[in-house]
């Protein structure tokens, strides 16, 4: 099932990717049965949407039309984003809308804090939507959620999926500073596939942010993901991860590509779950902490218990 989100007589002020309406439509290829999830609705859902809706928070559960939301809300699990609902970059896989972002809420971070601590998160997951218009690119921001977290619910641990903070000096180091217990930015996909699905970005400026947290605290875990079914082939994936693990990135995810609507980037083709636990199997062997390799497989997607899991696996190869 692919939801399409842009209407055909929308005007652009109206299109929730209006740089993309040039593009041809792209054939939607039909999901095999291991990518079947069930409909969200059940009572748990409801519950967690509600506190989001009245908190007036985003989450990049419902902006990027994760799959695995029914899952997730229903067990009181949503991943926050935060600086608004509107992305300055375009890139050829995401779902979440582009355009000219609204200012910063400067009470969201105070919210986001007390909605953690609402819900009683043991563990929180925090995004945000590129912010290249602003001067940090949101990295001032993005600290002041992890103190406020911190300060209205101090046993709740934090993982933070962060943009690239590109040509924004000393933008990452304001939020490596602000200590969260998990430090994620994507990789996306492999280099070659750059200019056409994240022109935005820079495959190596991604892989020296992710060694730049290392660097400036050992103690932080660092995490990474690709989606596969964008036409790499499996020698690019393993050197992915080569290049992780030289960043010293602890946490790897992989997971299958879905197109949000014709006028995304096309599927090349669905991987099998058992390509999946190959590639499981060869991270592991290059000395990955913890690795998360599933069709399903998204970087919030069980973040708590996989916390649990990167945090036991670090005490037992000390």
């Amino acid at each position: 099932m692919v939801t399409l989100i842009n209407r055909v007589d929308a005007t652009n002020r109206e299109l929730r990717h209006p740089e993309k309406q040039n593009r041809p439509d792209s054939p939607i290829l039909k999901k095999p049965d291991w990518l079947r999830v069930k409909a969200p609705g059940s009572s748990g859902y409801m519950d967690t949407q509600k506190i989001v809706r009245e908190a007036k928070l985003h989450t990049v559960c419902e902006e990027a039309a994760c799959p695995n939301i029914g899952e997730c809300w229903s067990k009181n699990h949503a991943t926050i984003m935060i600086m608004g609902d509107t992305c300055t970059r375009a890139c050829a896989f995401c779902n979440v809308k582009t355009g000219l972002p609204a200012p910063l809420d400067a009470d969201e971070p105070r919210r986001v804090g007390e909605t953690v601590a609402l819900m009683k998160l043991a563990h929180v997951v925090i995004t945000s939507v590129d912010r290249d218009d602003l001067k940090d690119g949101g990295a001032e921001h993005f600290a002041e959620v992890v103190r406020q977290i911190r300060a209205q619910s101090p046993a709740t641990t934090v993982e933070i999926l962060t943009p690239d903070f590109l040509r924004k000096d000393g933008a990452a180091e304001i939020v490596i500073d602000s200590k969260p217990d998990v430090f994620n930015h994507n990789l996306e996909t492999v280099p070659r596939n750059y200019l056409k699905i994240r022109p935005g970005a820079r495959y190596f400026h991604s892989l020296r942010l992710l060694e730049k947290v290392k660097e400036r605290d050992p103690q932080q875990f660092t995490k990474s993901g690709i989606m596969v079914g964008l036409g790499e082939t499996k020698e690019e994936v393993m050197q992915v991860m080569d290049d992780m693990r030289s960043a010293g990135i602890d946490f790897i995810t992989i997971g299958q590509y879905l197109q949000p609507t014709r006028k995304h980037a096309a599927i090349d083709r669905f991987v099998t779950p058992d390509e999946f636990k190959a590639y499981e199997s060869i991270a592991r062997a290059k000395g990955f902490l913890m690795v998360s390799s599933s069709p399903l497989t998204r970087s919030s997607h069980h973040a708590g218990e996989d916390f649990e899991k990167l945090r036991a696996a670090r005490a037992a190869k000390k």
